[in-house]
């Protein structure tokens, strides 16, 4: 399929320019019907964040209803979720992985309530979901449906009472892990603890498929990937993440989780981040963080020093950029390698400081999308990719939780589990 990806950029490259324009017109007016009728979710955006950092926390601190690409940093406003054909936006309520728990758990709980306030804000075009079928209804409206995804499992600060209440609050899935190995489960950024999941880390996995919420394996270790997917009776997902073996960074998904991922019935959303889809800006991230250790130690107690070094370097070694073909050959990947049921679109916009070249705000899906259809894929791949792998994921988590209805609540505490090794 990348191949094929690569021979139908070779012909459009040998069309005649207007000849080129007329088929990306085509793709796109194609694209437009599709997403009518499907809702396109995106699997993990950042606005909440970005407008905690930015604008005091506060939705009405900047005029949302506007284009804001040329006046905010921001990647994301209403009309670019509208020109993007944006159906349903899972909010991350991400806080940092730094904090100490019990504040995380007060952030995020601030971090919802902020996706309520986005909401209510612009009541006319969003509207809270909690189901699949409210994300259908949503998008039947004319509305975009929004989900809480919270990015990180230190926020239930190791109690799973905490973990239902911040389910009743509105949080769909959980992200077991950020970029550290929490007290329960090994992050893929950080140096391994359990060796995957502890024993209270399954306990969490297997209440979160009692009560209804989405395991999300993104930013955790392989090991930890793997006990997921054995522990868990409902499908996972990942909710921003691209394939590994097109670009070999801890945070992406090796083949052999792709295919245990397919067979449990989950799908990986894949993400923009340039370093996650890009080897050559992967490499650029890795030798530039050397150098500026390198610098660090060599400059104690001289900041100064180290900014000006970090800054020659960078004048002498231009970051390299990603682009839509790079986004265009992890989404054909994780498709070749687990199936055309098993992928989505997982962005990561108002998370990151830059994005792929053509790629810069949540309206570029339609192009991407379109990059897709001129490889081949069919309106009812495009359809699959778009929404309707989420909203089976999401049906059969919640049939597993109705299968689970008479159970009681989960009492364990990590104080009974078993020390790592």
């Amino acid at each position: 399929m990348i191949r094929s990806c690569l021979l139908a950029a070779s012909l459009l490259a040998l069309t005649p320019p207007a000849a080129v324009q007329a088929q990306t017109d085509d793709g796109l007016a194609r694209v437009g019907e599709i997403l009518r009728a499907t809702p396109l979710i995106d699997g993990h955006n950042d606005l909440p964040w970005a407008l905690r950092q930015g604008f005091g926390n506060d939705p009405r601190a900047v005029d949302l209803a506007t284009d804001l690409d040329a006046s905010t940093p921001l990647h994301t406003d209403i009309p670019r979720l509208r020109a993007g054909g944006v159906g349903g936006q899972f909010w991350s309520v991400y806080v940092p992985a730094t904090l100490p728990p019990t504040e995380a758990a007060r952030e995020t709980f601030e971090q919802i309530d902020t996706v309520r306030r986005i909401v209510a804000a612009h009541p006319d075009v969003f509207e809270l979901a909690a189901t699949a079928d409210d994300v259908e209804r949503i998008h039947r409206a004319g509305k975009i449906a929004s989900l809480i995804g919270m990015e990180g499992g230190y926020s239930i600060d190791d109690s799973l009472g905490l973990l239902r209440e911040f389910h009743q609050a509105g949080a769909r899935y959980m992200t077991l892990t950020h970029s550290k190995t929490t007290t329960w489960a090994d992050s893929a950024t950080d140096a391994p603890k359990w060796g995957g999941l502890s024993p209270f880390g399954e306990a969490v996995v297997r209440e979160m498929n009692r009560i209804g919420m989405m395991v999300d394996l993104s930013h955790v270790s392989e090991e930890t990937m793997v006990d997921a997917i054995r522990v868990s009776e409902a499908p996972v997902i990942f909710s921003h993440s691209s394939a590994r073996a097109v670009t070999d960074h801890p945070r992406n998904v090796p083949d052999s989780v792709l295919a245990a991922m397919a067979d449990d019935g989950g799908v990986v959303m894949v993400t923009f981040v340039p370093g996650f889809i890009s080897e050559a800006v992967r490499n650029w991230n890795a030798d530039r963080a050397a150098e500026a250790a390198r610098l660090l130690a060599l400059n104690p107690g001289d900041p100064a020093a180290v900014t000006s070094g970090t800054a020659a370097w960078d004048t002498a070694h231009p970051q390299p950029t990603a682009g839509i073909d790079d986004v265009v050959a992890h989404i054909q990947h994780v498709r070749e390698v687990a199936g055309i049921d098993h992928v989505g679109l997982g962005g990561d916009f108002d998370g990151v400081t830059s994005l792929p070249t053509g790629v810069d705000g949540v309206d570029a899906y339609p192009r991407i999308l379109s990059a897709l259809m001129a490889a081949g894929w069919t309106e009812a791949d495009i359809r699959k990719l778009a929404g309707e792998n989420v909203l089976r994921v999401m049906r059969a988590v919640e049939a597993v939780a109705a299968s689970k209805a008479g159970e009681r609540p989960s009492l364990a505490m990590i104080a009974t589990a078993a020390s790592p090794d």
